[in-house]
């Protein structure tokens, strides 16, 4: 695993974003007449500690894509109904719910850091019921608590990589997640395809079980992470945040500024601080600029699942089963086809982050999925009202179902997870992030409860285009609300939601009153 990393690190040298020296201009003084440049790199205690964070997402990436064939395997062996299937599959996405919504306030409490590890315990509790679940309902169970760990990795591991990271890699840093999140995916996959030729009753266990083992990996290697410094300062404990910001920063001026700039922000507080009065400042008496933090948080996080790319994920072997694909080998085959597209792009995406920005990234990738989903709409409508099955259709719809997976992971898939924890004041940041992330996790469990219900109901094809229209909206509300944020430092963020039609009336009235 160390060996990974290392080798991961010294390929990024190759990288834009992440090879050349940045320079950045910041204010030294509170009085913001003196500024100070200083040269800013990626630390390699940074990387390292990233990475490690991140790790957590290859949980969810992997029972994604390792449920994409157990279940189909379970359906055969338990001889379960679609409707059970879906809520096998859904049940995860649902109580990542719970997770997600604890996760703000147990990270304010504890720390960022053990609430990494509490996620990786939680999962391999989950994952050890899973594997040895000898029913229906004791599968359930697992997946109940699975589904709790996952939310609580999916909320903690971006929030705490956005507070470490340099602003100018804070893109390609925090969106390592969905990288983890598309590798795990893959060795799902790769899982599925080498256990599918065992006994379905011994097969489709060896799956789930096997997630207990990267949670153990990644609850150990977590303690060798430092904490947040800013979660730090915000619990008061200032020399602490200090010794943090030198392992991380480049130079000790470096660490300085930064500590300067986040204390400024952050207003410390007493050591017994535990996120107390934050949901009141961001749903009872939220400011202008929170408003819209809030807003676009759930929009981005909403439109990510409300795409139905992970219901896709789940139910592709039962897709292009309805295609006329039935060997068990093949069915798992395209799946690795299309998690080896999938880990390509969010690769690409990620050092390309900080930059192209978010916004281009974002809306390209959105396009391109709504032209992807039509695609595939008119491929599954032909080969269900075809009797021959035609082999273009059938590969239209391969290639669509790649492209669709491809452009979620250039825009939504590492995005939404870069802008929701790095858009929140300090004080803010963890619960704000739980609650949009619970959007997400409501949605998703509501899709991938529902795809097959309503597939049967309109066809797959009825469904895809659906999604495509679900698409286009996404890329006019993300058009319309989404300010760009590369390279601004995490302290910025509220000015940059400023209003700014309102802020321009004001000067002019201001200079009207003086005329």
């Amino acid at each position: 695993m160390w060996s990974w990393f290392l080798s991961f690190r010294f390929s990024l040298a190759r990288v834009p974003a992440v090879s050349a020296l940045i320079l950045t201009n910041r204010q030294a003084m509170e009085n913001g007449d003196a500024k100070q440049t200083s040269p800013t790199r990626l630390n390699t205690f940074t990387l390292l500690s990233a990475l490690l964070a991140s790790a957590t997402s290859v949980l969810l990436g992997y029972d994604i894509g390792v449920m994409s064939g157990a279940a189909f395997l379970i359906r055969e062996n338990l001889k379960i109904s679609a409707v059970q299937e879906e809520v096998l599959v859904g049940t995860l996405n649902v109580f990542s719910l719970i997770g997600s919504l604890a996760s703000g306030k147990t990270s304010d409490y504890i720390g960022r850091r053990y609430t990494i590890v509490l996620a990786s315990f939680t999962f391999l509790v989950g994952a050890i019921l899973m594997g040895l679940g000898p029913s229906f309902a004791f599968i359930l169970c697992g997946r109940m608590v699975a589904g709790i760990g996952v939310g609580y990795a999916l909320m903690i591991a971006p929030l705490y990589t956005a507070e470490l990271s340099p602003e100018m890699t804070r893109g390609f840093l925090t969106s390592l997640p969905e990288v983890f999140i598309t590798l795990g995916i893959l060795l799902g996959y790769i899982v599925n395809y080498f256990l599918s030729s065992l006994p379905e009753h011994i097969s489709w266990r060896l799956m789930l079980g096997l997630a207990a083992l990267p949670a153990i990996a990644i609850a150990l290697s977590v303690m060798a992470m430092p904490e947040s410094p800013r979660w730090l300062v915000m619990k008061g404990r200032i020399p602490h945040a200090k010794r943090v910001l030198l392992r991380i920063s480049t130079t000790p001026e470096e660490a300085e500024l930064k500590l300067h700039q986040i204390t400024k922000a952050a207003e410390p507080g007493p050591e017994n601080w535990r996120g107390q009065g934050v949901w009141k400042d961001l749903l009872l008496r939220p400011t202008r600029p929170i408003r819209r933090m809030l807003v676009t948080a759930i929009g981005i996080n909403f439109f990510m699942q409300a795409s139905g790319n992970d219901a896709v994920i789940y139910y592709c072997p039962e897709v292009f089963k309805a295609a006329g694909i039935h060997s068990k080998k093949q069915l798992f085959g395209v799946n690795v086809i299309m998690g080896i597209a999938k880990s390509s792009f969010v690769l690409l995406s990620a050092f390309y982050l900080d930059k192209f920005g978010r916004r281009p990234l974002l809306l390209l990738g959105t396009a391109g999925m709504a032209v992807s989903l039509s695609a595939l709409g008119l491929g599954s409508t032909i080969l269900q009202h075809s009797s021959s099955k035609p082999l273009w259709a059938v590969v239209v719809s391969i290639v669509a179902v790649c492209a669709d997976v491809s452009f979620f992971s250039i825009g939504l898939g590492p995005i939404t997870w870069v802008y929701s924890s790095e858009i929140f004041p300090s004080r803010l940041r963890a619960q704000g992030s739980s609650l949009a992330i619970s959007v997400n996790r409501l949605v998703s469990g509501v899709v991938s409860m529902t795809f097959l219900s309503i597939s049967g109901k309109i066809t797959f094809g009825g469904m895809f285009f659906v999604l495509a229209g679900i698409m286009v909206l996404a890329t006019g509300f993300f058009y319309v609300f989404m300010p760009e944020t590369k390279g601004k430092t995490l302290e910025e963020m509220e000015t940059l939601f400023e209003d700014t039609n309102t802020d321009s009336n004001k000067v002019k009235e201001t200079e009207m009153d003086s005329a």
